[in-house]
């Protein structure tokens, strides 16, 4: 398919430019990668089209002409690849449909894994690559919640898009373990823990969920009962910064206390991206890393990039990238305090450079939500400034909020959507629907499978809306076995990979692509063949616009498509022998390409459902 489309670019791109030349309009030559090539609504006037309107005015004549004339001179080239005709506006190509058959069925049965990577020069898409994409980030005083499960969903399934791209990809984990936040869950400790003993293992929790649990009774402490503001601790403020003000200053006691808990919640935070399949090439810590940057602030000052304000701050306009502030005035960022003491940008400038000497990457991904966009936009900007080559490929994946329409899951806090919690309740739900169905001895391990189904659940719901939208997320809908969903897409698999165990118990093989080509008419073979034909483009889209929800979609239309050709083909009572063998073959070919591109979307592959 990419290759059919390929070869129909060159030859409308070669024709206009013969008729630019033969008209002598001197306008620049046209190459084949600006030619748009999408859909025929009409499978009648063809399977792809081109619009012309583009070169309207460049020819000076009309896009229908223009269509007249471009397949005037292509039509003698194009036997290769099908026929080409003018329907109104567009030139449409009919495909060779048993050539194209042949065509992808080879290339999948012959590329196996590697298929959706290579081009058709037989090169990866981002082969030579080096990108670095930082994800999930979370605070060492509370467990993930449902927020950092979209983050953590979208860098993960990025990440793995963009290596089946052919990139080489580092994925980096920032471990927010310092600060306020953490003394006020450790302040909670030695309030209301410390005098018991108590230890996550003690009280039967996670570590992260215990250190959460402190988290919040700091601040029931600090705030009182409700409509009780004699049992308020305003001062547990203070006592909490002064915990911050020993740790700076590296006090033994307090040191001690800070790594035991930053321990019980970074291996409860570890546990769950071994449950959720998020992993990660480097560890990056706050405590190691937030005074970074001031040297490089220093230099910059000293270069006259950065300038120091009357107060003694040293800052950097940034007008020229957010724009001026309500007043009208230019809008300045603080990069030292007066104090020489650093904020939380000059961190960042410090270690995205420290990042470019461990892994010296070509591209960096910051997968963190819309609220940054400003802070972002202003990282950027000041890395340039320095003079960092690598600045201009830094980017932000910007994701939308994501809630629940009701309270039903929230956490022991009361506030977040815990993902343990979430996806337990997934879990138990799945093993529900499984034993109602009386499934278990089918599937074989009940329980893991329930797993597998919670996290196809959660993840395919996450990542099949575009990044940058807010969403809400429907534990009822997520579950469905129909629609659009995760497990819908794992009931597709199966029952797949049960026609083909069938198939191999009665001794039935697969035809060859030849052989296949010559007998796959049907619409419904001919639809589905096509769409899997566009696995590389779409893995070369998703990779480029770094949005899972292409593949999502695409993962969706390959399983519609399957369960239409599926309904009026048989397979298994085809009317001949040869025929069964043929459409063997596309279900083999839709089962090695619904499975890889699962995986980039991170929906476990089940066999048996």
């Amino acid at each position: 398919m990419a290759d059919t489309k390929s070869q129909f670019k060159s030859l409308i791109a070669d024709a206009v430019n013969e008729i630019i030349k033969e008209k002598n309009l001197g306008s620049e030559a046209v190459s084949a990668e600006k030619i748009v090539v999408q859909p025929s609504p009409n499978p009648e006037m063809g399977d792809i089209g081109s619009p012309m309107f583009m070169f309207a005015k460049a020819l000076r004549i009309a896009s229908p002409q223009i269509a007249q004339e471009v397949v005037a001179k292509i039509a003698g080239k194009a036997g290769g690849i099908g026929e080409v005709l003018a329907v109104g506006p567009y030139v449409n190509l009919k495909m060779d449909k048993a050539g194209a058959v042949k065509s992808i069925l080879s290339k999948i049965e012959s590329e196996g894994a590697q298929y959706g990577t290579l081009g058709n020069d037989g090169k990866a898409h981002l082969e030579g690559s080096r990108i670095m994409v930082e994800f999930s980030s979370p605070n060492t005083n509370k467990p993930l919640h449902l927020g950092h499960m979209r983050n953590d969903a979208l860098g993960e399934s990025v990440s793995r898009i963009l290596k089946k791209a052919g990139a080489e990809v580092c994925k980096v984990d920032l471990i927010n373990n310092r600060g306020i936040h953490i003394c006020k869950s450790m302040l909670a400790y030695k309030l209301f823990h410390e005098s018991k003993g108590d230890t996550p293992e003690k009280l039967g929790m996670k570590g992260d969920h215990f250190v959460g649990q402190c988290y919040v009774e700091f601040d029931r402490y600090l705030k009182g009962e409700k409509d009780k503001p004699e049992t308020a601790h305003p001062e547990a403020q203070e006592m909490a910064e002064e915990m911050l003000r020993k740790w700076e200053a590296c006090d033994e006691e307090t040191r001690k206390l800070w790594q035991t808990m930053n321990d019980w919640t970074f291996n409860g935070v570890k546990e769950t991206y071994d449950r959720t399949g998020v992993s990660f090439d480097k560890f990056y810590f706050e405590s190691e890393t937030y005074l970074k940057g001031k040297d490089e602030i220093q230099k910059g000052l000293e270069k006259g990039v950065f300038f120091k304000a009357e107060d003694g701050s040293v800052r950097v306009d940034v007008t020229e990238v957010v724009g001026k502030g309500r007043d009208g005035e230019d809008h300045e960022k603080v990069l030292l305090r007066k104090d020489g003491t650093s904020v939380y940008i000059t961190q960042d400038i410090g270690t995205a450079i420290s990042r470019h000497s461990d892994w010296a990457f070509n591209e960096l991904v910051y997968v963190v939500a819309t609220e940054q966009n400003f802070h972002f936009k202003v990282l950027f900007y000041i890395l340039k400034k320095l003079g960092f080559d690598w600045a201009n490929k830094l980017y932000h994946l910007a994701y939308g909020l994501v809630n629940l329409p009701n309270g039903r899951m929230k956490s022991r806090e009361g506030t977040v959507v815990d993902a343990d919690d979430l996806i337990d309740s997934l879990h138990a739900d799945a093993l529900k629907a499984i034993k109602e169905k009386g499934r278990e001895e089918e599937v074989g391990n009940a329980d893991e499978v329930a797993e597998k189904v919670a996290l196809a659940a959660l993840h395919y719901y996450l990542l099949q809306v575009s990044p940058i939208k807010d969403m809400v997320f429907n534990p009822e809908e997520s579950l469905s076995f129909n629609g659009n969903t995760g497990p819908y897409l794992q009931y597709m698999g199966a029952r797949i990979a049960s026609i083909l165990r069938k198939a191999k118990d009665e001794g039935t093989k697969t035809a060859s692509p030849e052989k296949a080509a010559a007998l796959l008419k049907a619409g419904e073979e001919w639809d589905l063949v096509k769409r899997l034909g566009e696995y590389p483009e779409t893995v070369a889209r998703a990779a480029e616009n770094k949005d899972p929800s292409v593949m999502a979609n695409y993962l969706y239309d390959i399983a519609k498509l399957f369960s239409k050709f599926y309904q009026q083909c048989p397979i298994m009572s085809a009317e001949n022998a040869e025929l069964k063998e043929a459409r063997l073959a596309l279900a083999k070919a839709t089962l090695q390409v619904l499975k890889d591109a699962m995986n980039l979307v991170l929906v476990p592959y089940l066999d048996r459902m």
